[in-house]
């Protein structure tokens, strides 16, 4: 598998930047993350971190070279990574647990499965038509799928103001997607919410469509934070190119390209900043806590049944 990537991540009007993206892959598998701390609640920036360093870490013990079952591992992966934040806030004696959204793509076998939780979103652009994109867990979301009319102005309902994340007090809902067959030319996009609150869907389709992401994705977080001006969110956009199905190899930038070798494992991610990493708890104690959450998605979808 091949793909040409790029990502920006910029701060805008705010005093911190609480958004984190990166990708890691093996020779046959590949999964880009993105995720936005949010603000109202003490350091999302280390909730956004400790989410991606979980699901990476996660990723890497599991991808052998493969994700034996993506679905599972999706949900999985994002459980734990909730469980890390609550857990690093116990250990702080935070009095509130950090909270972030995120969303994940992972690419294998040429198809394409993906979660998300919040309000940072996938996009998916299929020679100029936009295919996929994913749904806002906001309550202004909800209110139009419900097939909700127009809101008068004074019950205006604003659209960050989501219903669940990860570091919530209660289980996250989280909305998983795919697989879907990958075709030669696609483009895979993950984004903040300061990216598409800011442009409307047509314009981010036509940028992804008329441009190699090595220039639409600067571009789309320049007008980005342009239209946002001084008071512009944390503009975060990590999007890809898909190209050939022969061996797993990342393009950085158009320049450089870096391939992995079998059994090997590549990561755009750097070491844990926050002293709470996966790594602070056991190997017993993860296993236990995906023990945990496998258990619980299969009284879901035995319920479900």
């Amino acid at each position: 598998m091949k793909f040409s990537i790029f990502q920006v991540s910029r701060k805008g009007g705010r005093k911190v930047n609480e958004d984190r993206m990166g990708y890691c892959y093996t020779r046959k598998s590949g999964i880009f993350l993105l995720a936005d701390g949010m603000g109202g609640h003490p350091q999302g920036e280390v909730a956004a971190e400790l989410a991606l360093q979980t699901i990476a870490a996660l990723y890497q013990k599991e991808a052998k070279p493969e994700i034996p079952d993506v679905g599972a591992f999706l949900n999985t992966a994002v459980m734990l990574a909730h469980r890390q934040i609550l857990h690093y806030s116990t250990e702080k004696g935070l009095p509130d647990a950090p909270r972030t959204t995120i969303v994940a793509a992972l690419v294998q076998d040429g198809r394409v499965s993906w979660i998300h939780c919040g309000d940072s979103r996938f996009y998916l652009v299929r020679q100029g038509e936009l295919l996929v994109r994913t749904r806002d867990h906001s309550f202004l979301e909800q209110h139009r799928s419900a097939g909700g009319s127009a809101i008068a102005p004074e019950r205006r309902i604003n659209r960050n103001v989501l219903f669940t994340c990860l570091g919530s007090p209660i289980k996250p809902v989280v909305d998983v997607g795919g697989p879907l067959a990958l075709q030669m030319g696609d483009r895979l996009m993950l984004c903040s919410d300061g990216l598409w609150g800011s442009l409307n869907d047509a314009d981010i389709v036509y940028h992804l469509t008329h441009k190699p992401v090595l220039q639409a994705v600067p571009d789309l977080v320049e007008k980005a934070l342009r239209q946002g001006g001084k008071n512009s969110d944390n503009v975060t956009c990590i999007a890809l190119e898909w190209e050939t199905p022969d061996g797993f190899e990342s393009t950085l930038g158009g320049d450089s390209a870096f391939a992995v070798s079998e059994g090997a494992f590549a990561s755009t991610f750097q070491a844990d900043a926050t002293g709470a990493a996966l790594g602070e708890l056991d190997d017993a104690a993860i296993e236990r806590s995906i023990a945990e959450i496998n258990e619980s998605i299969r009284r879901i979808a035995a319920n479900k049944s």
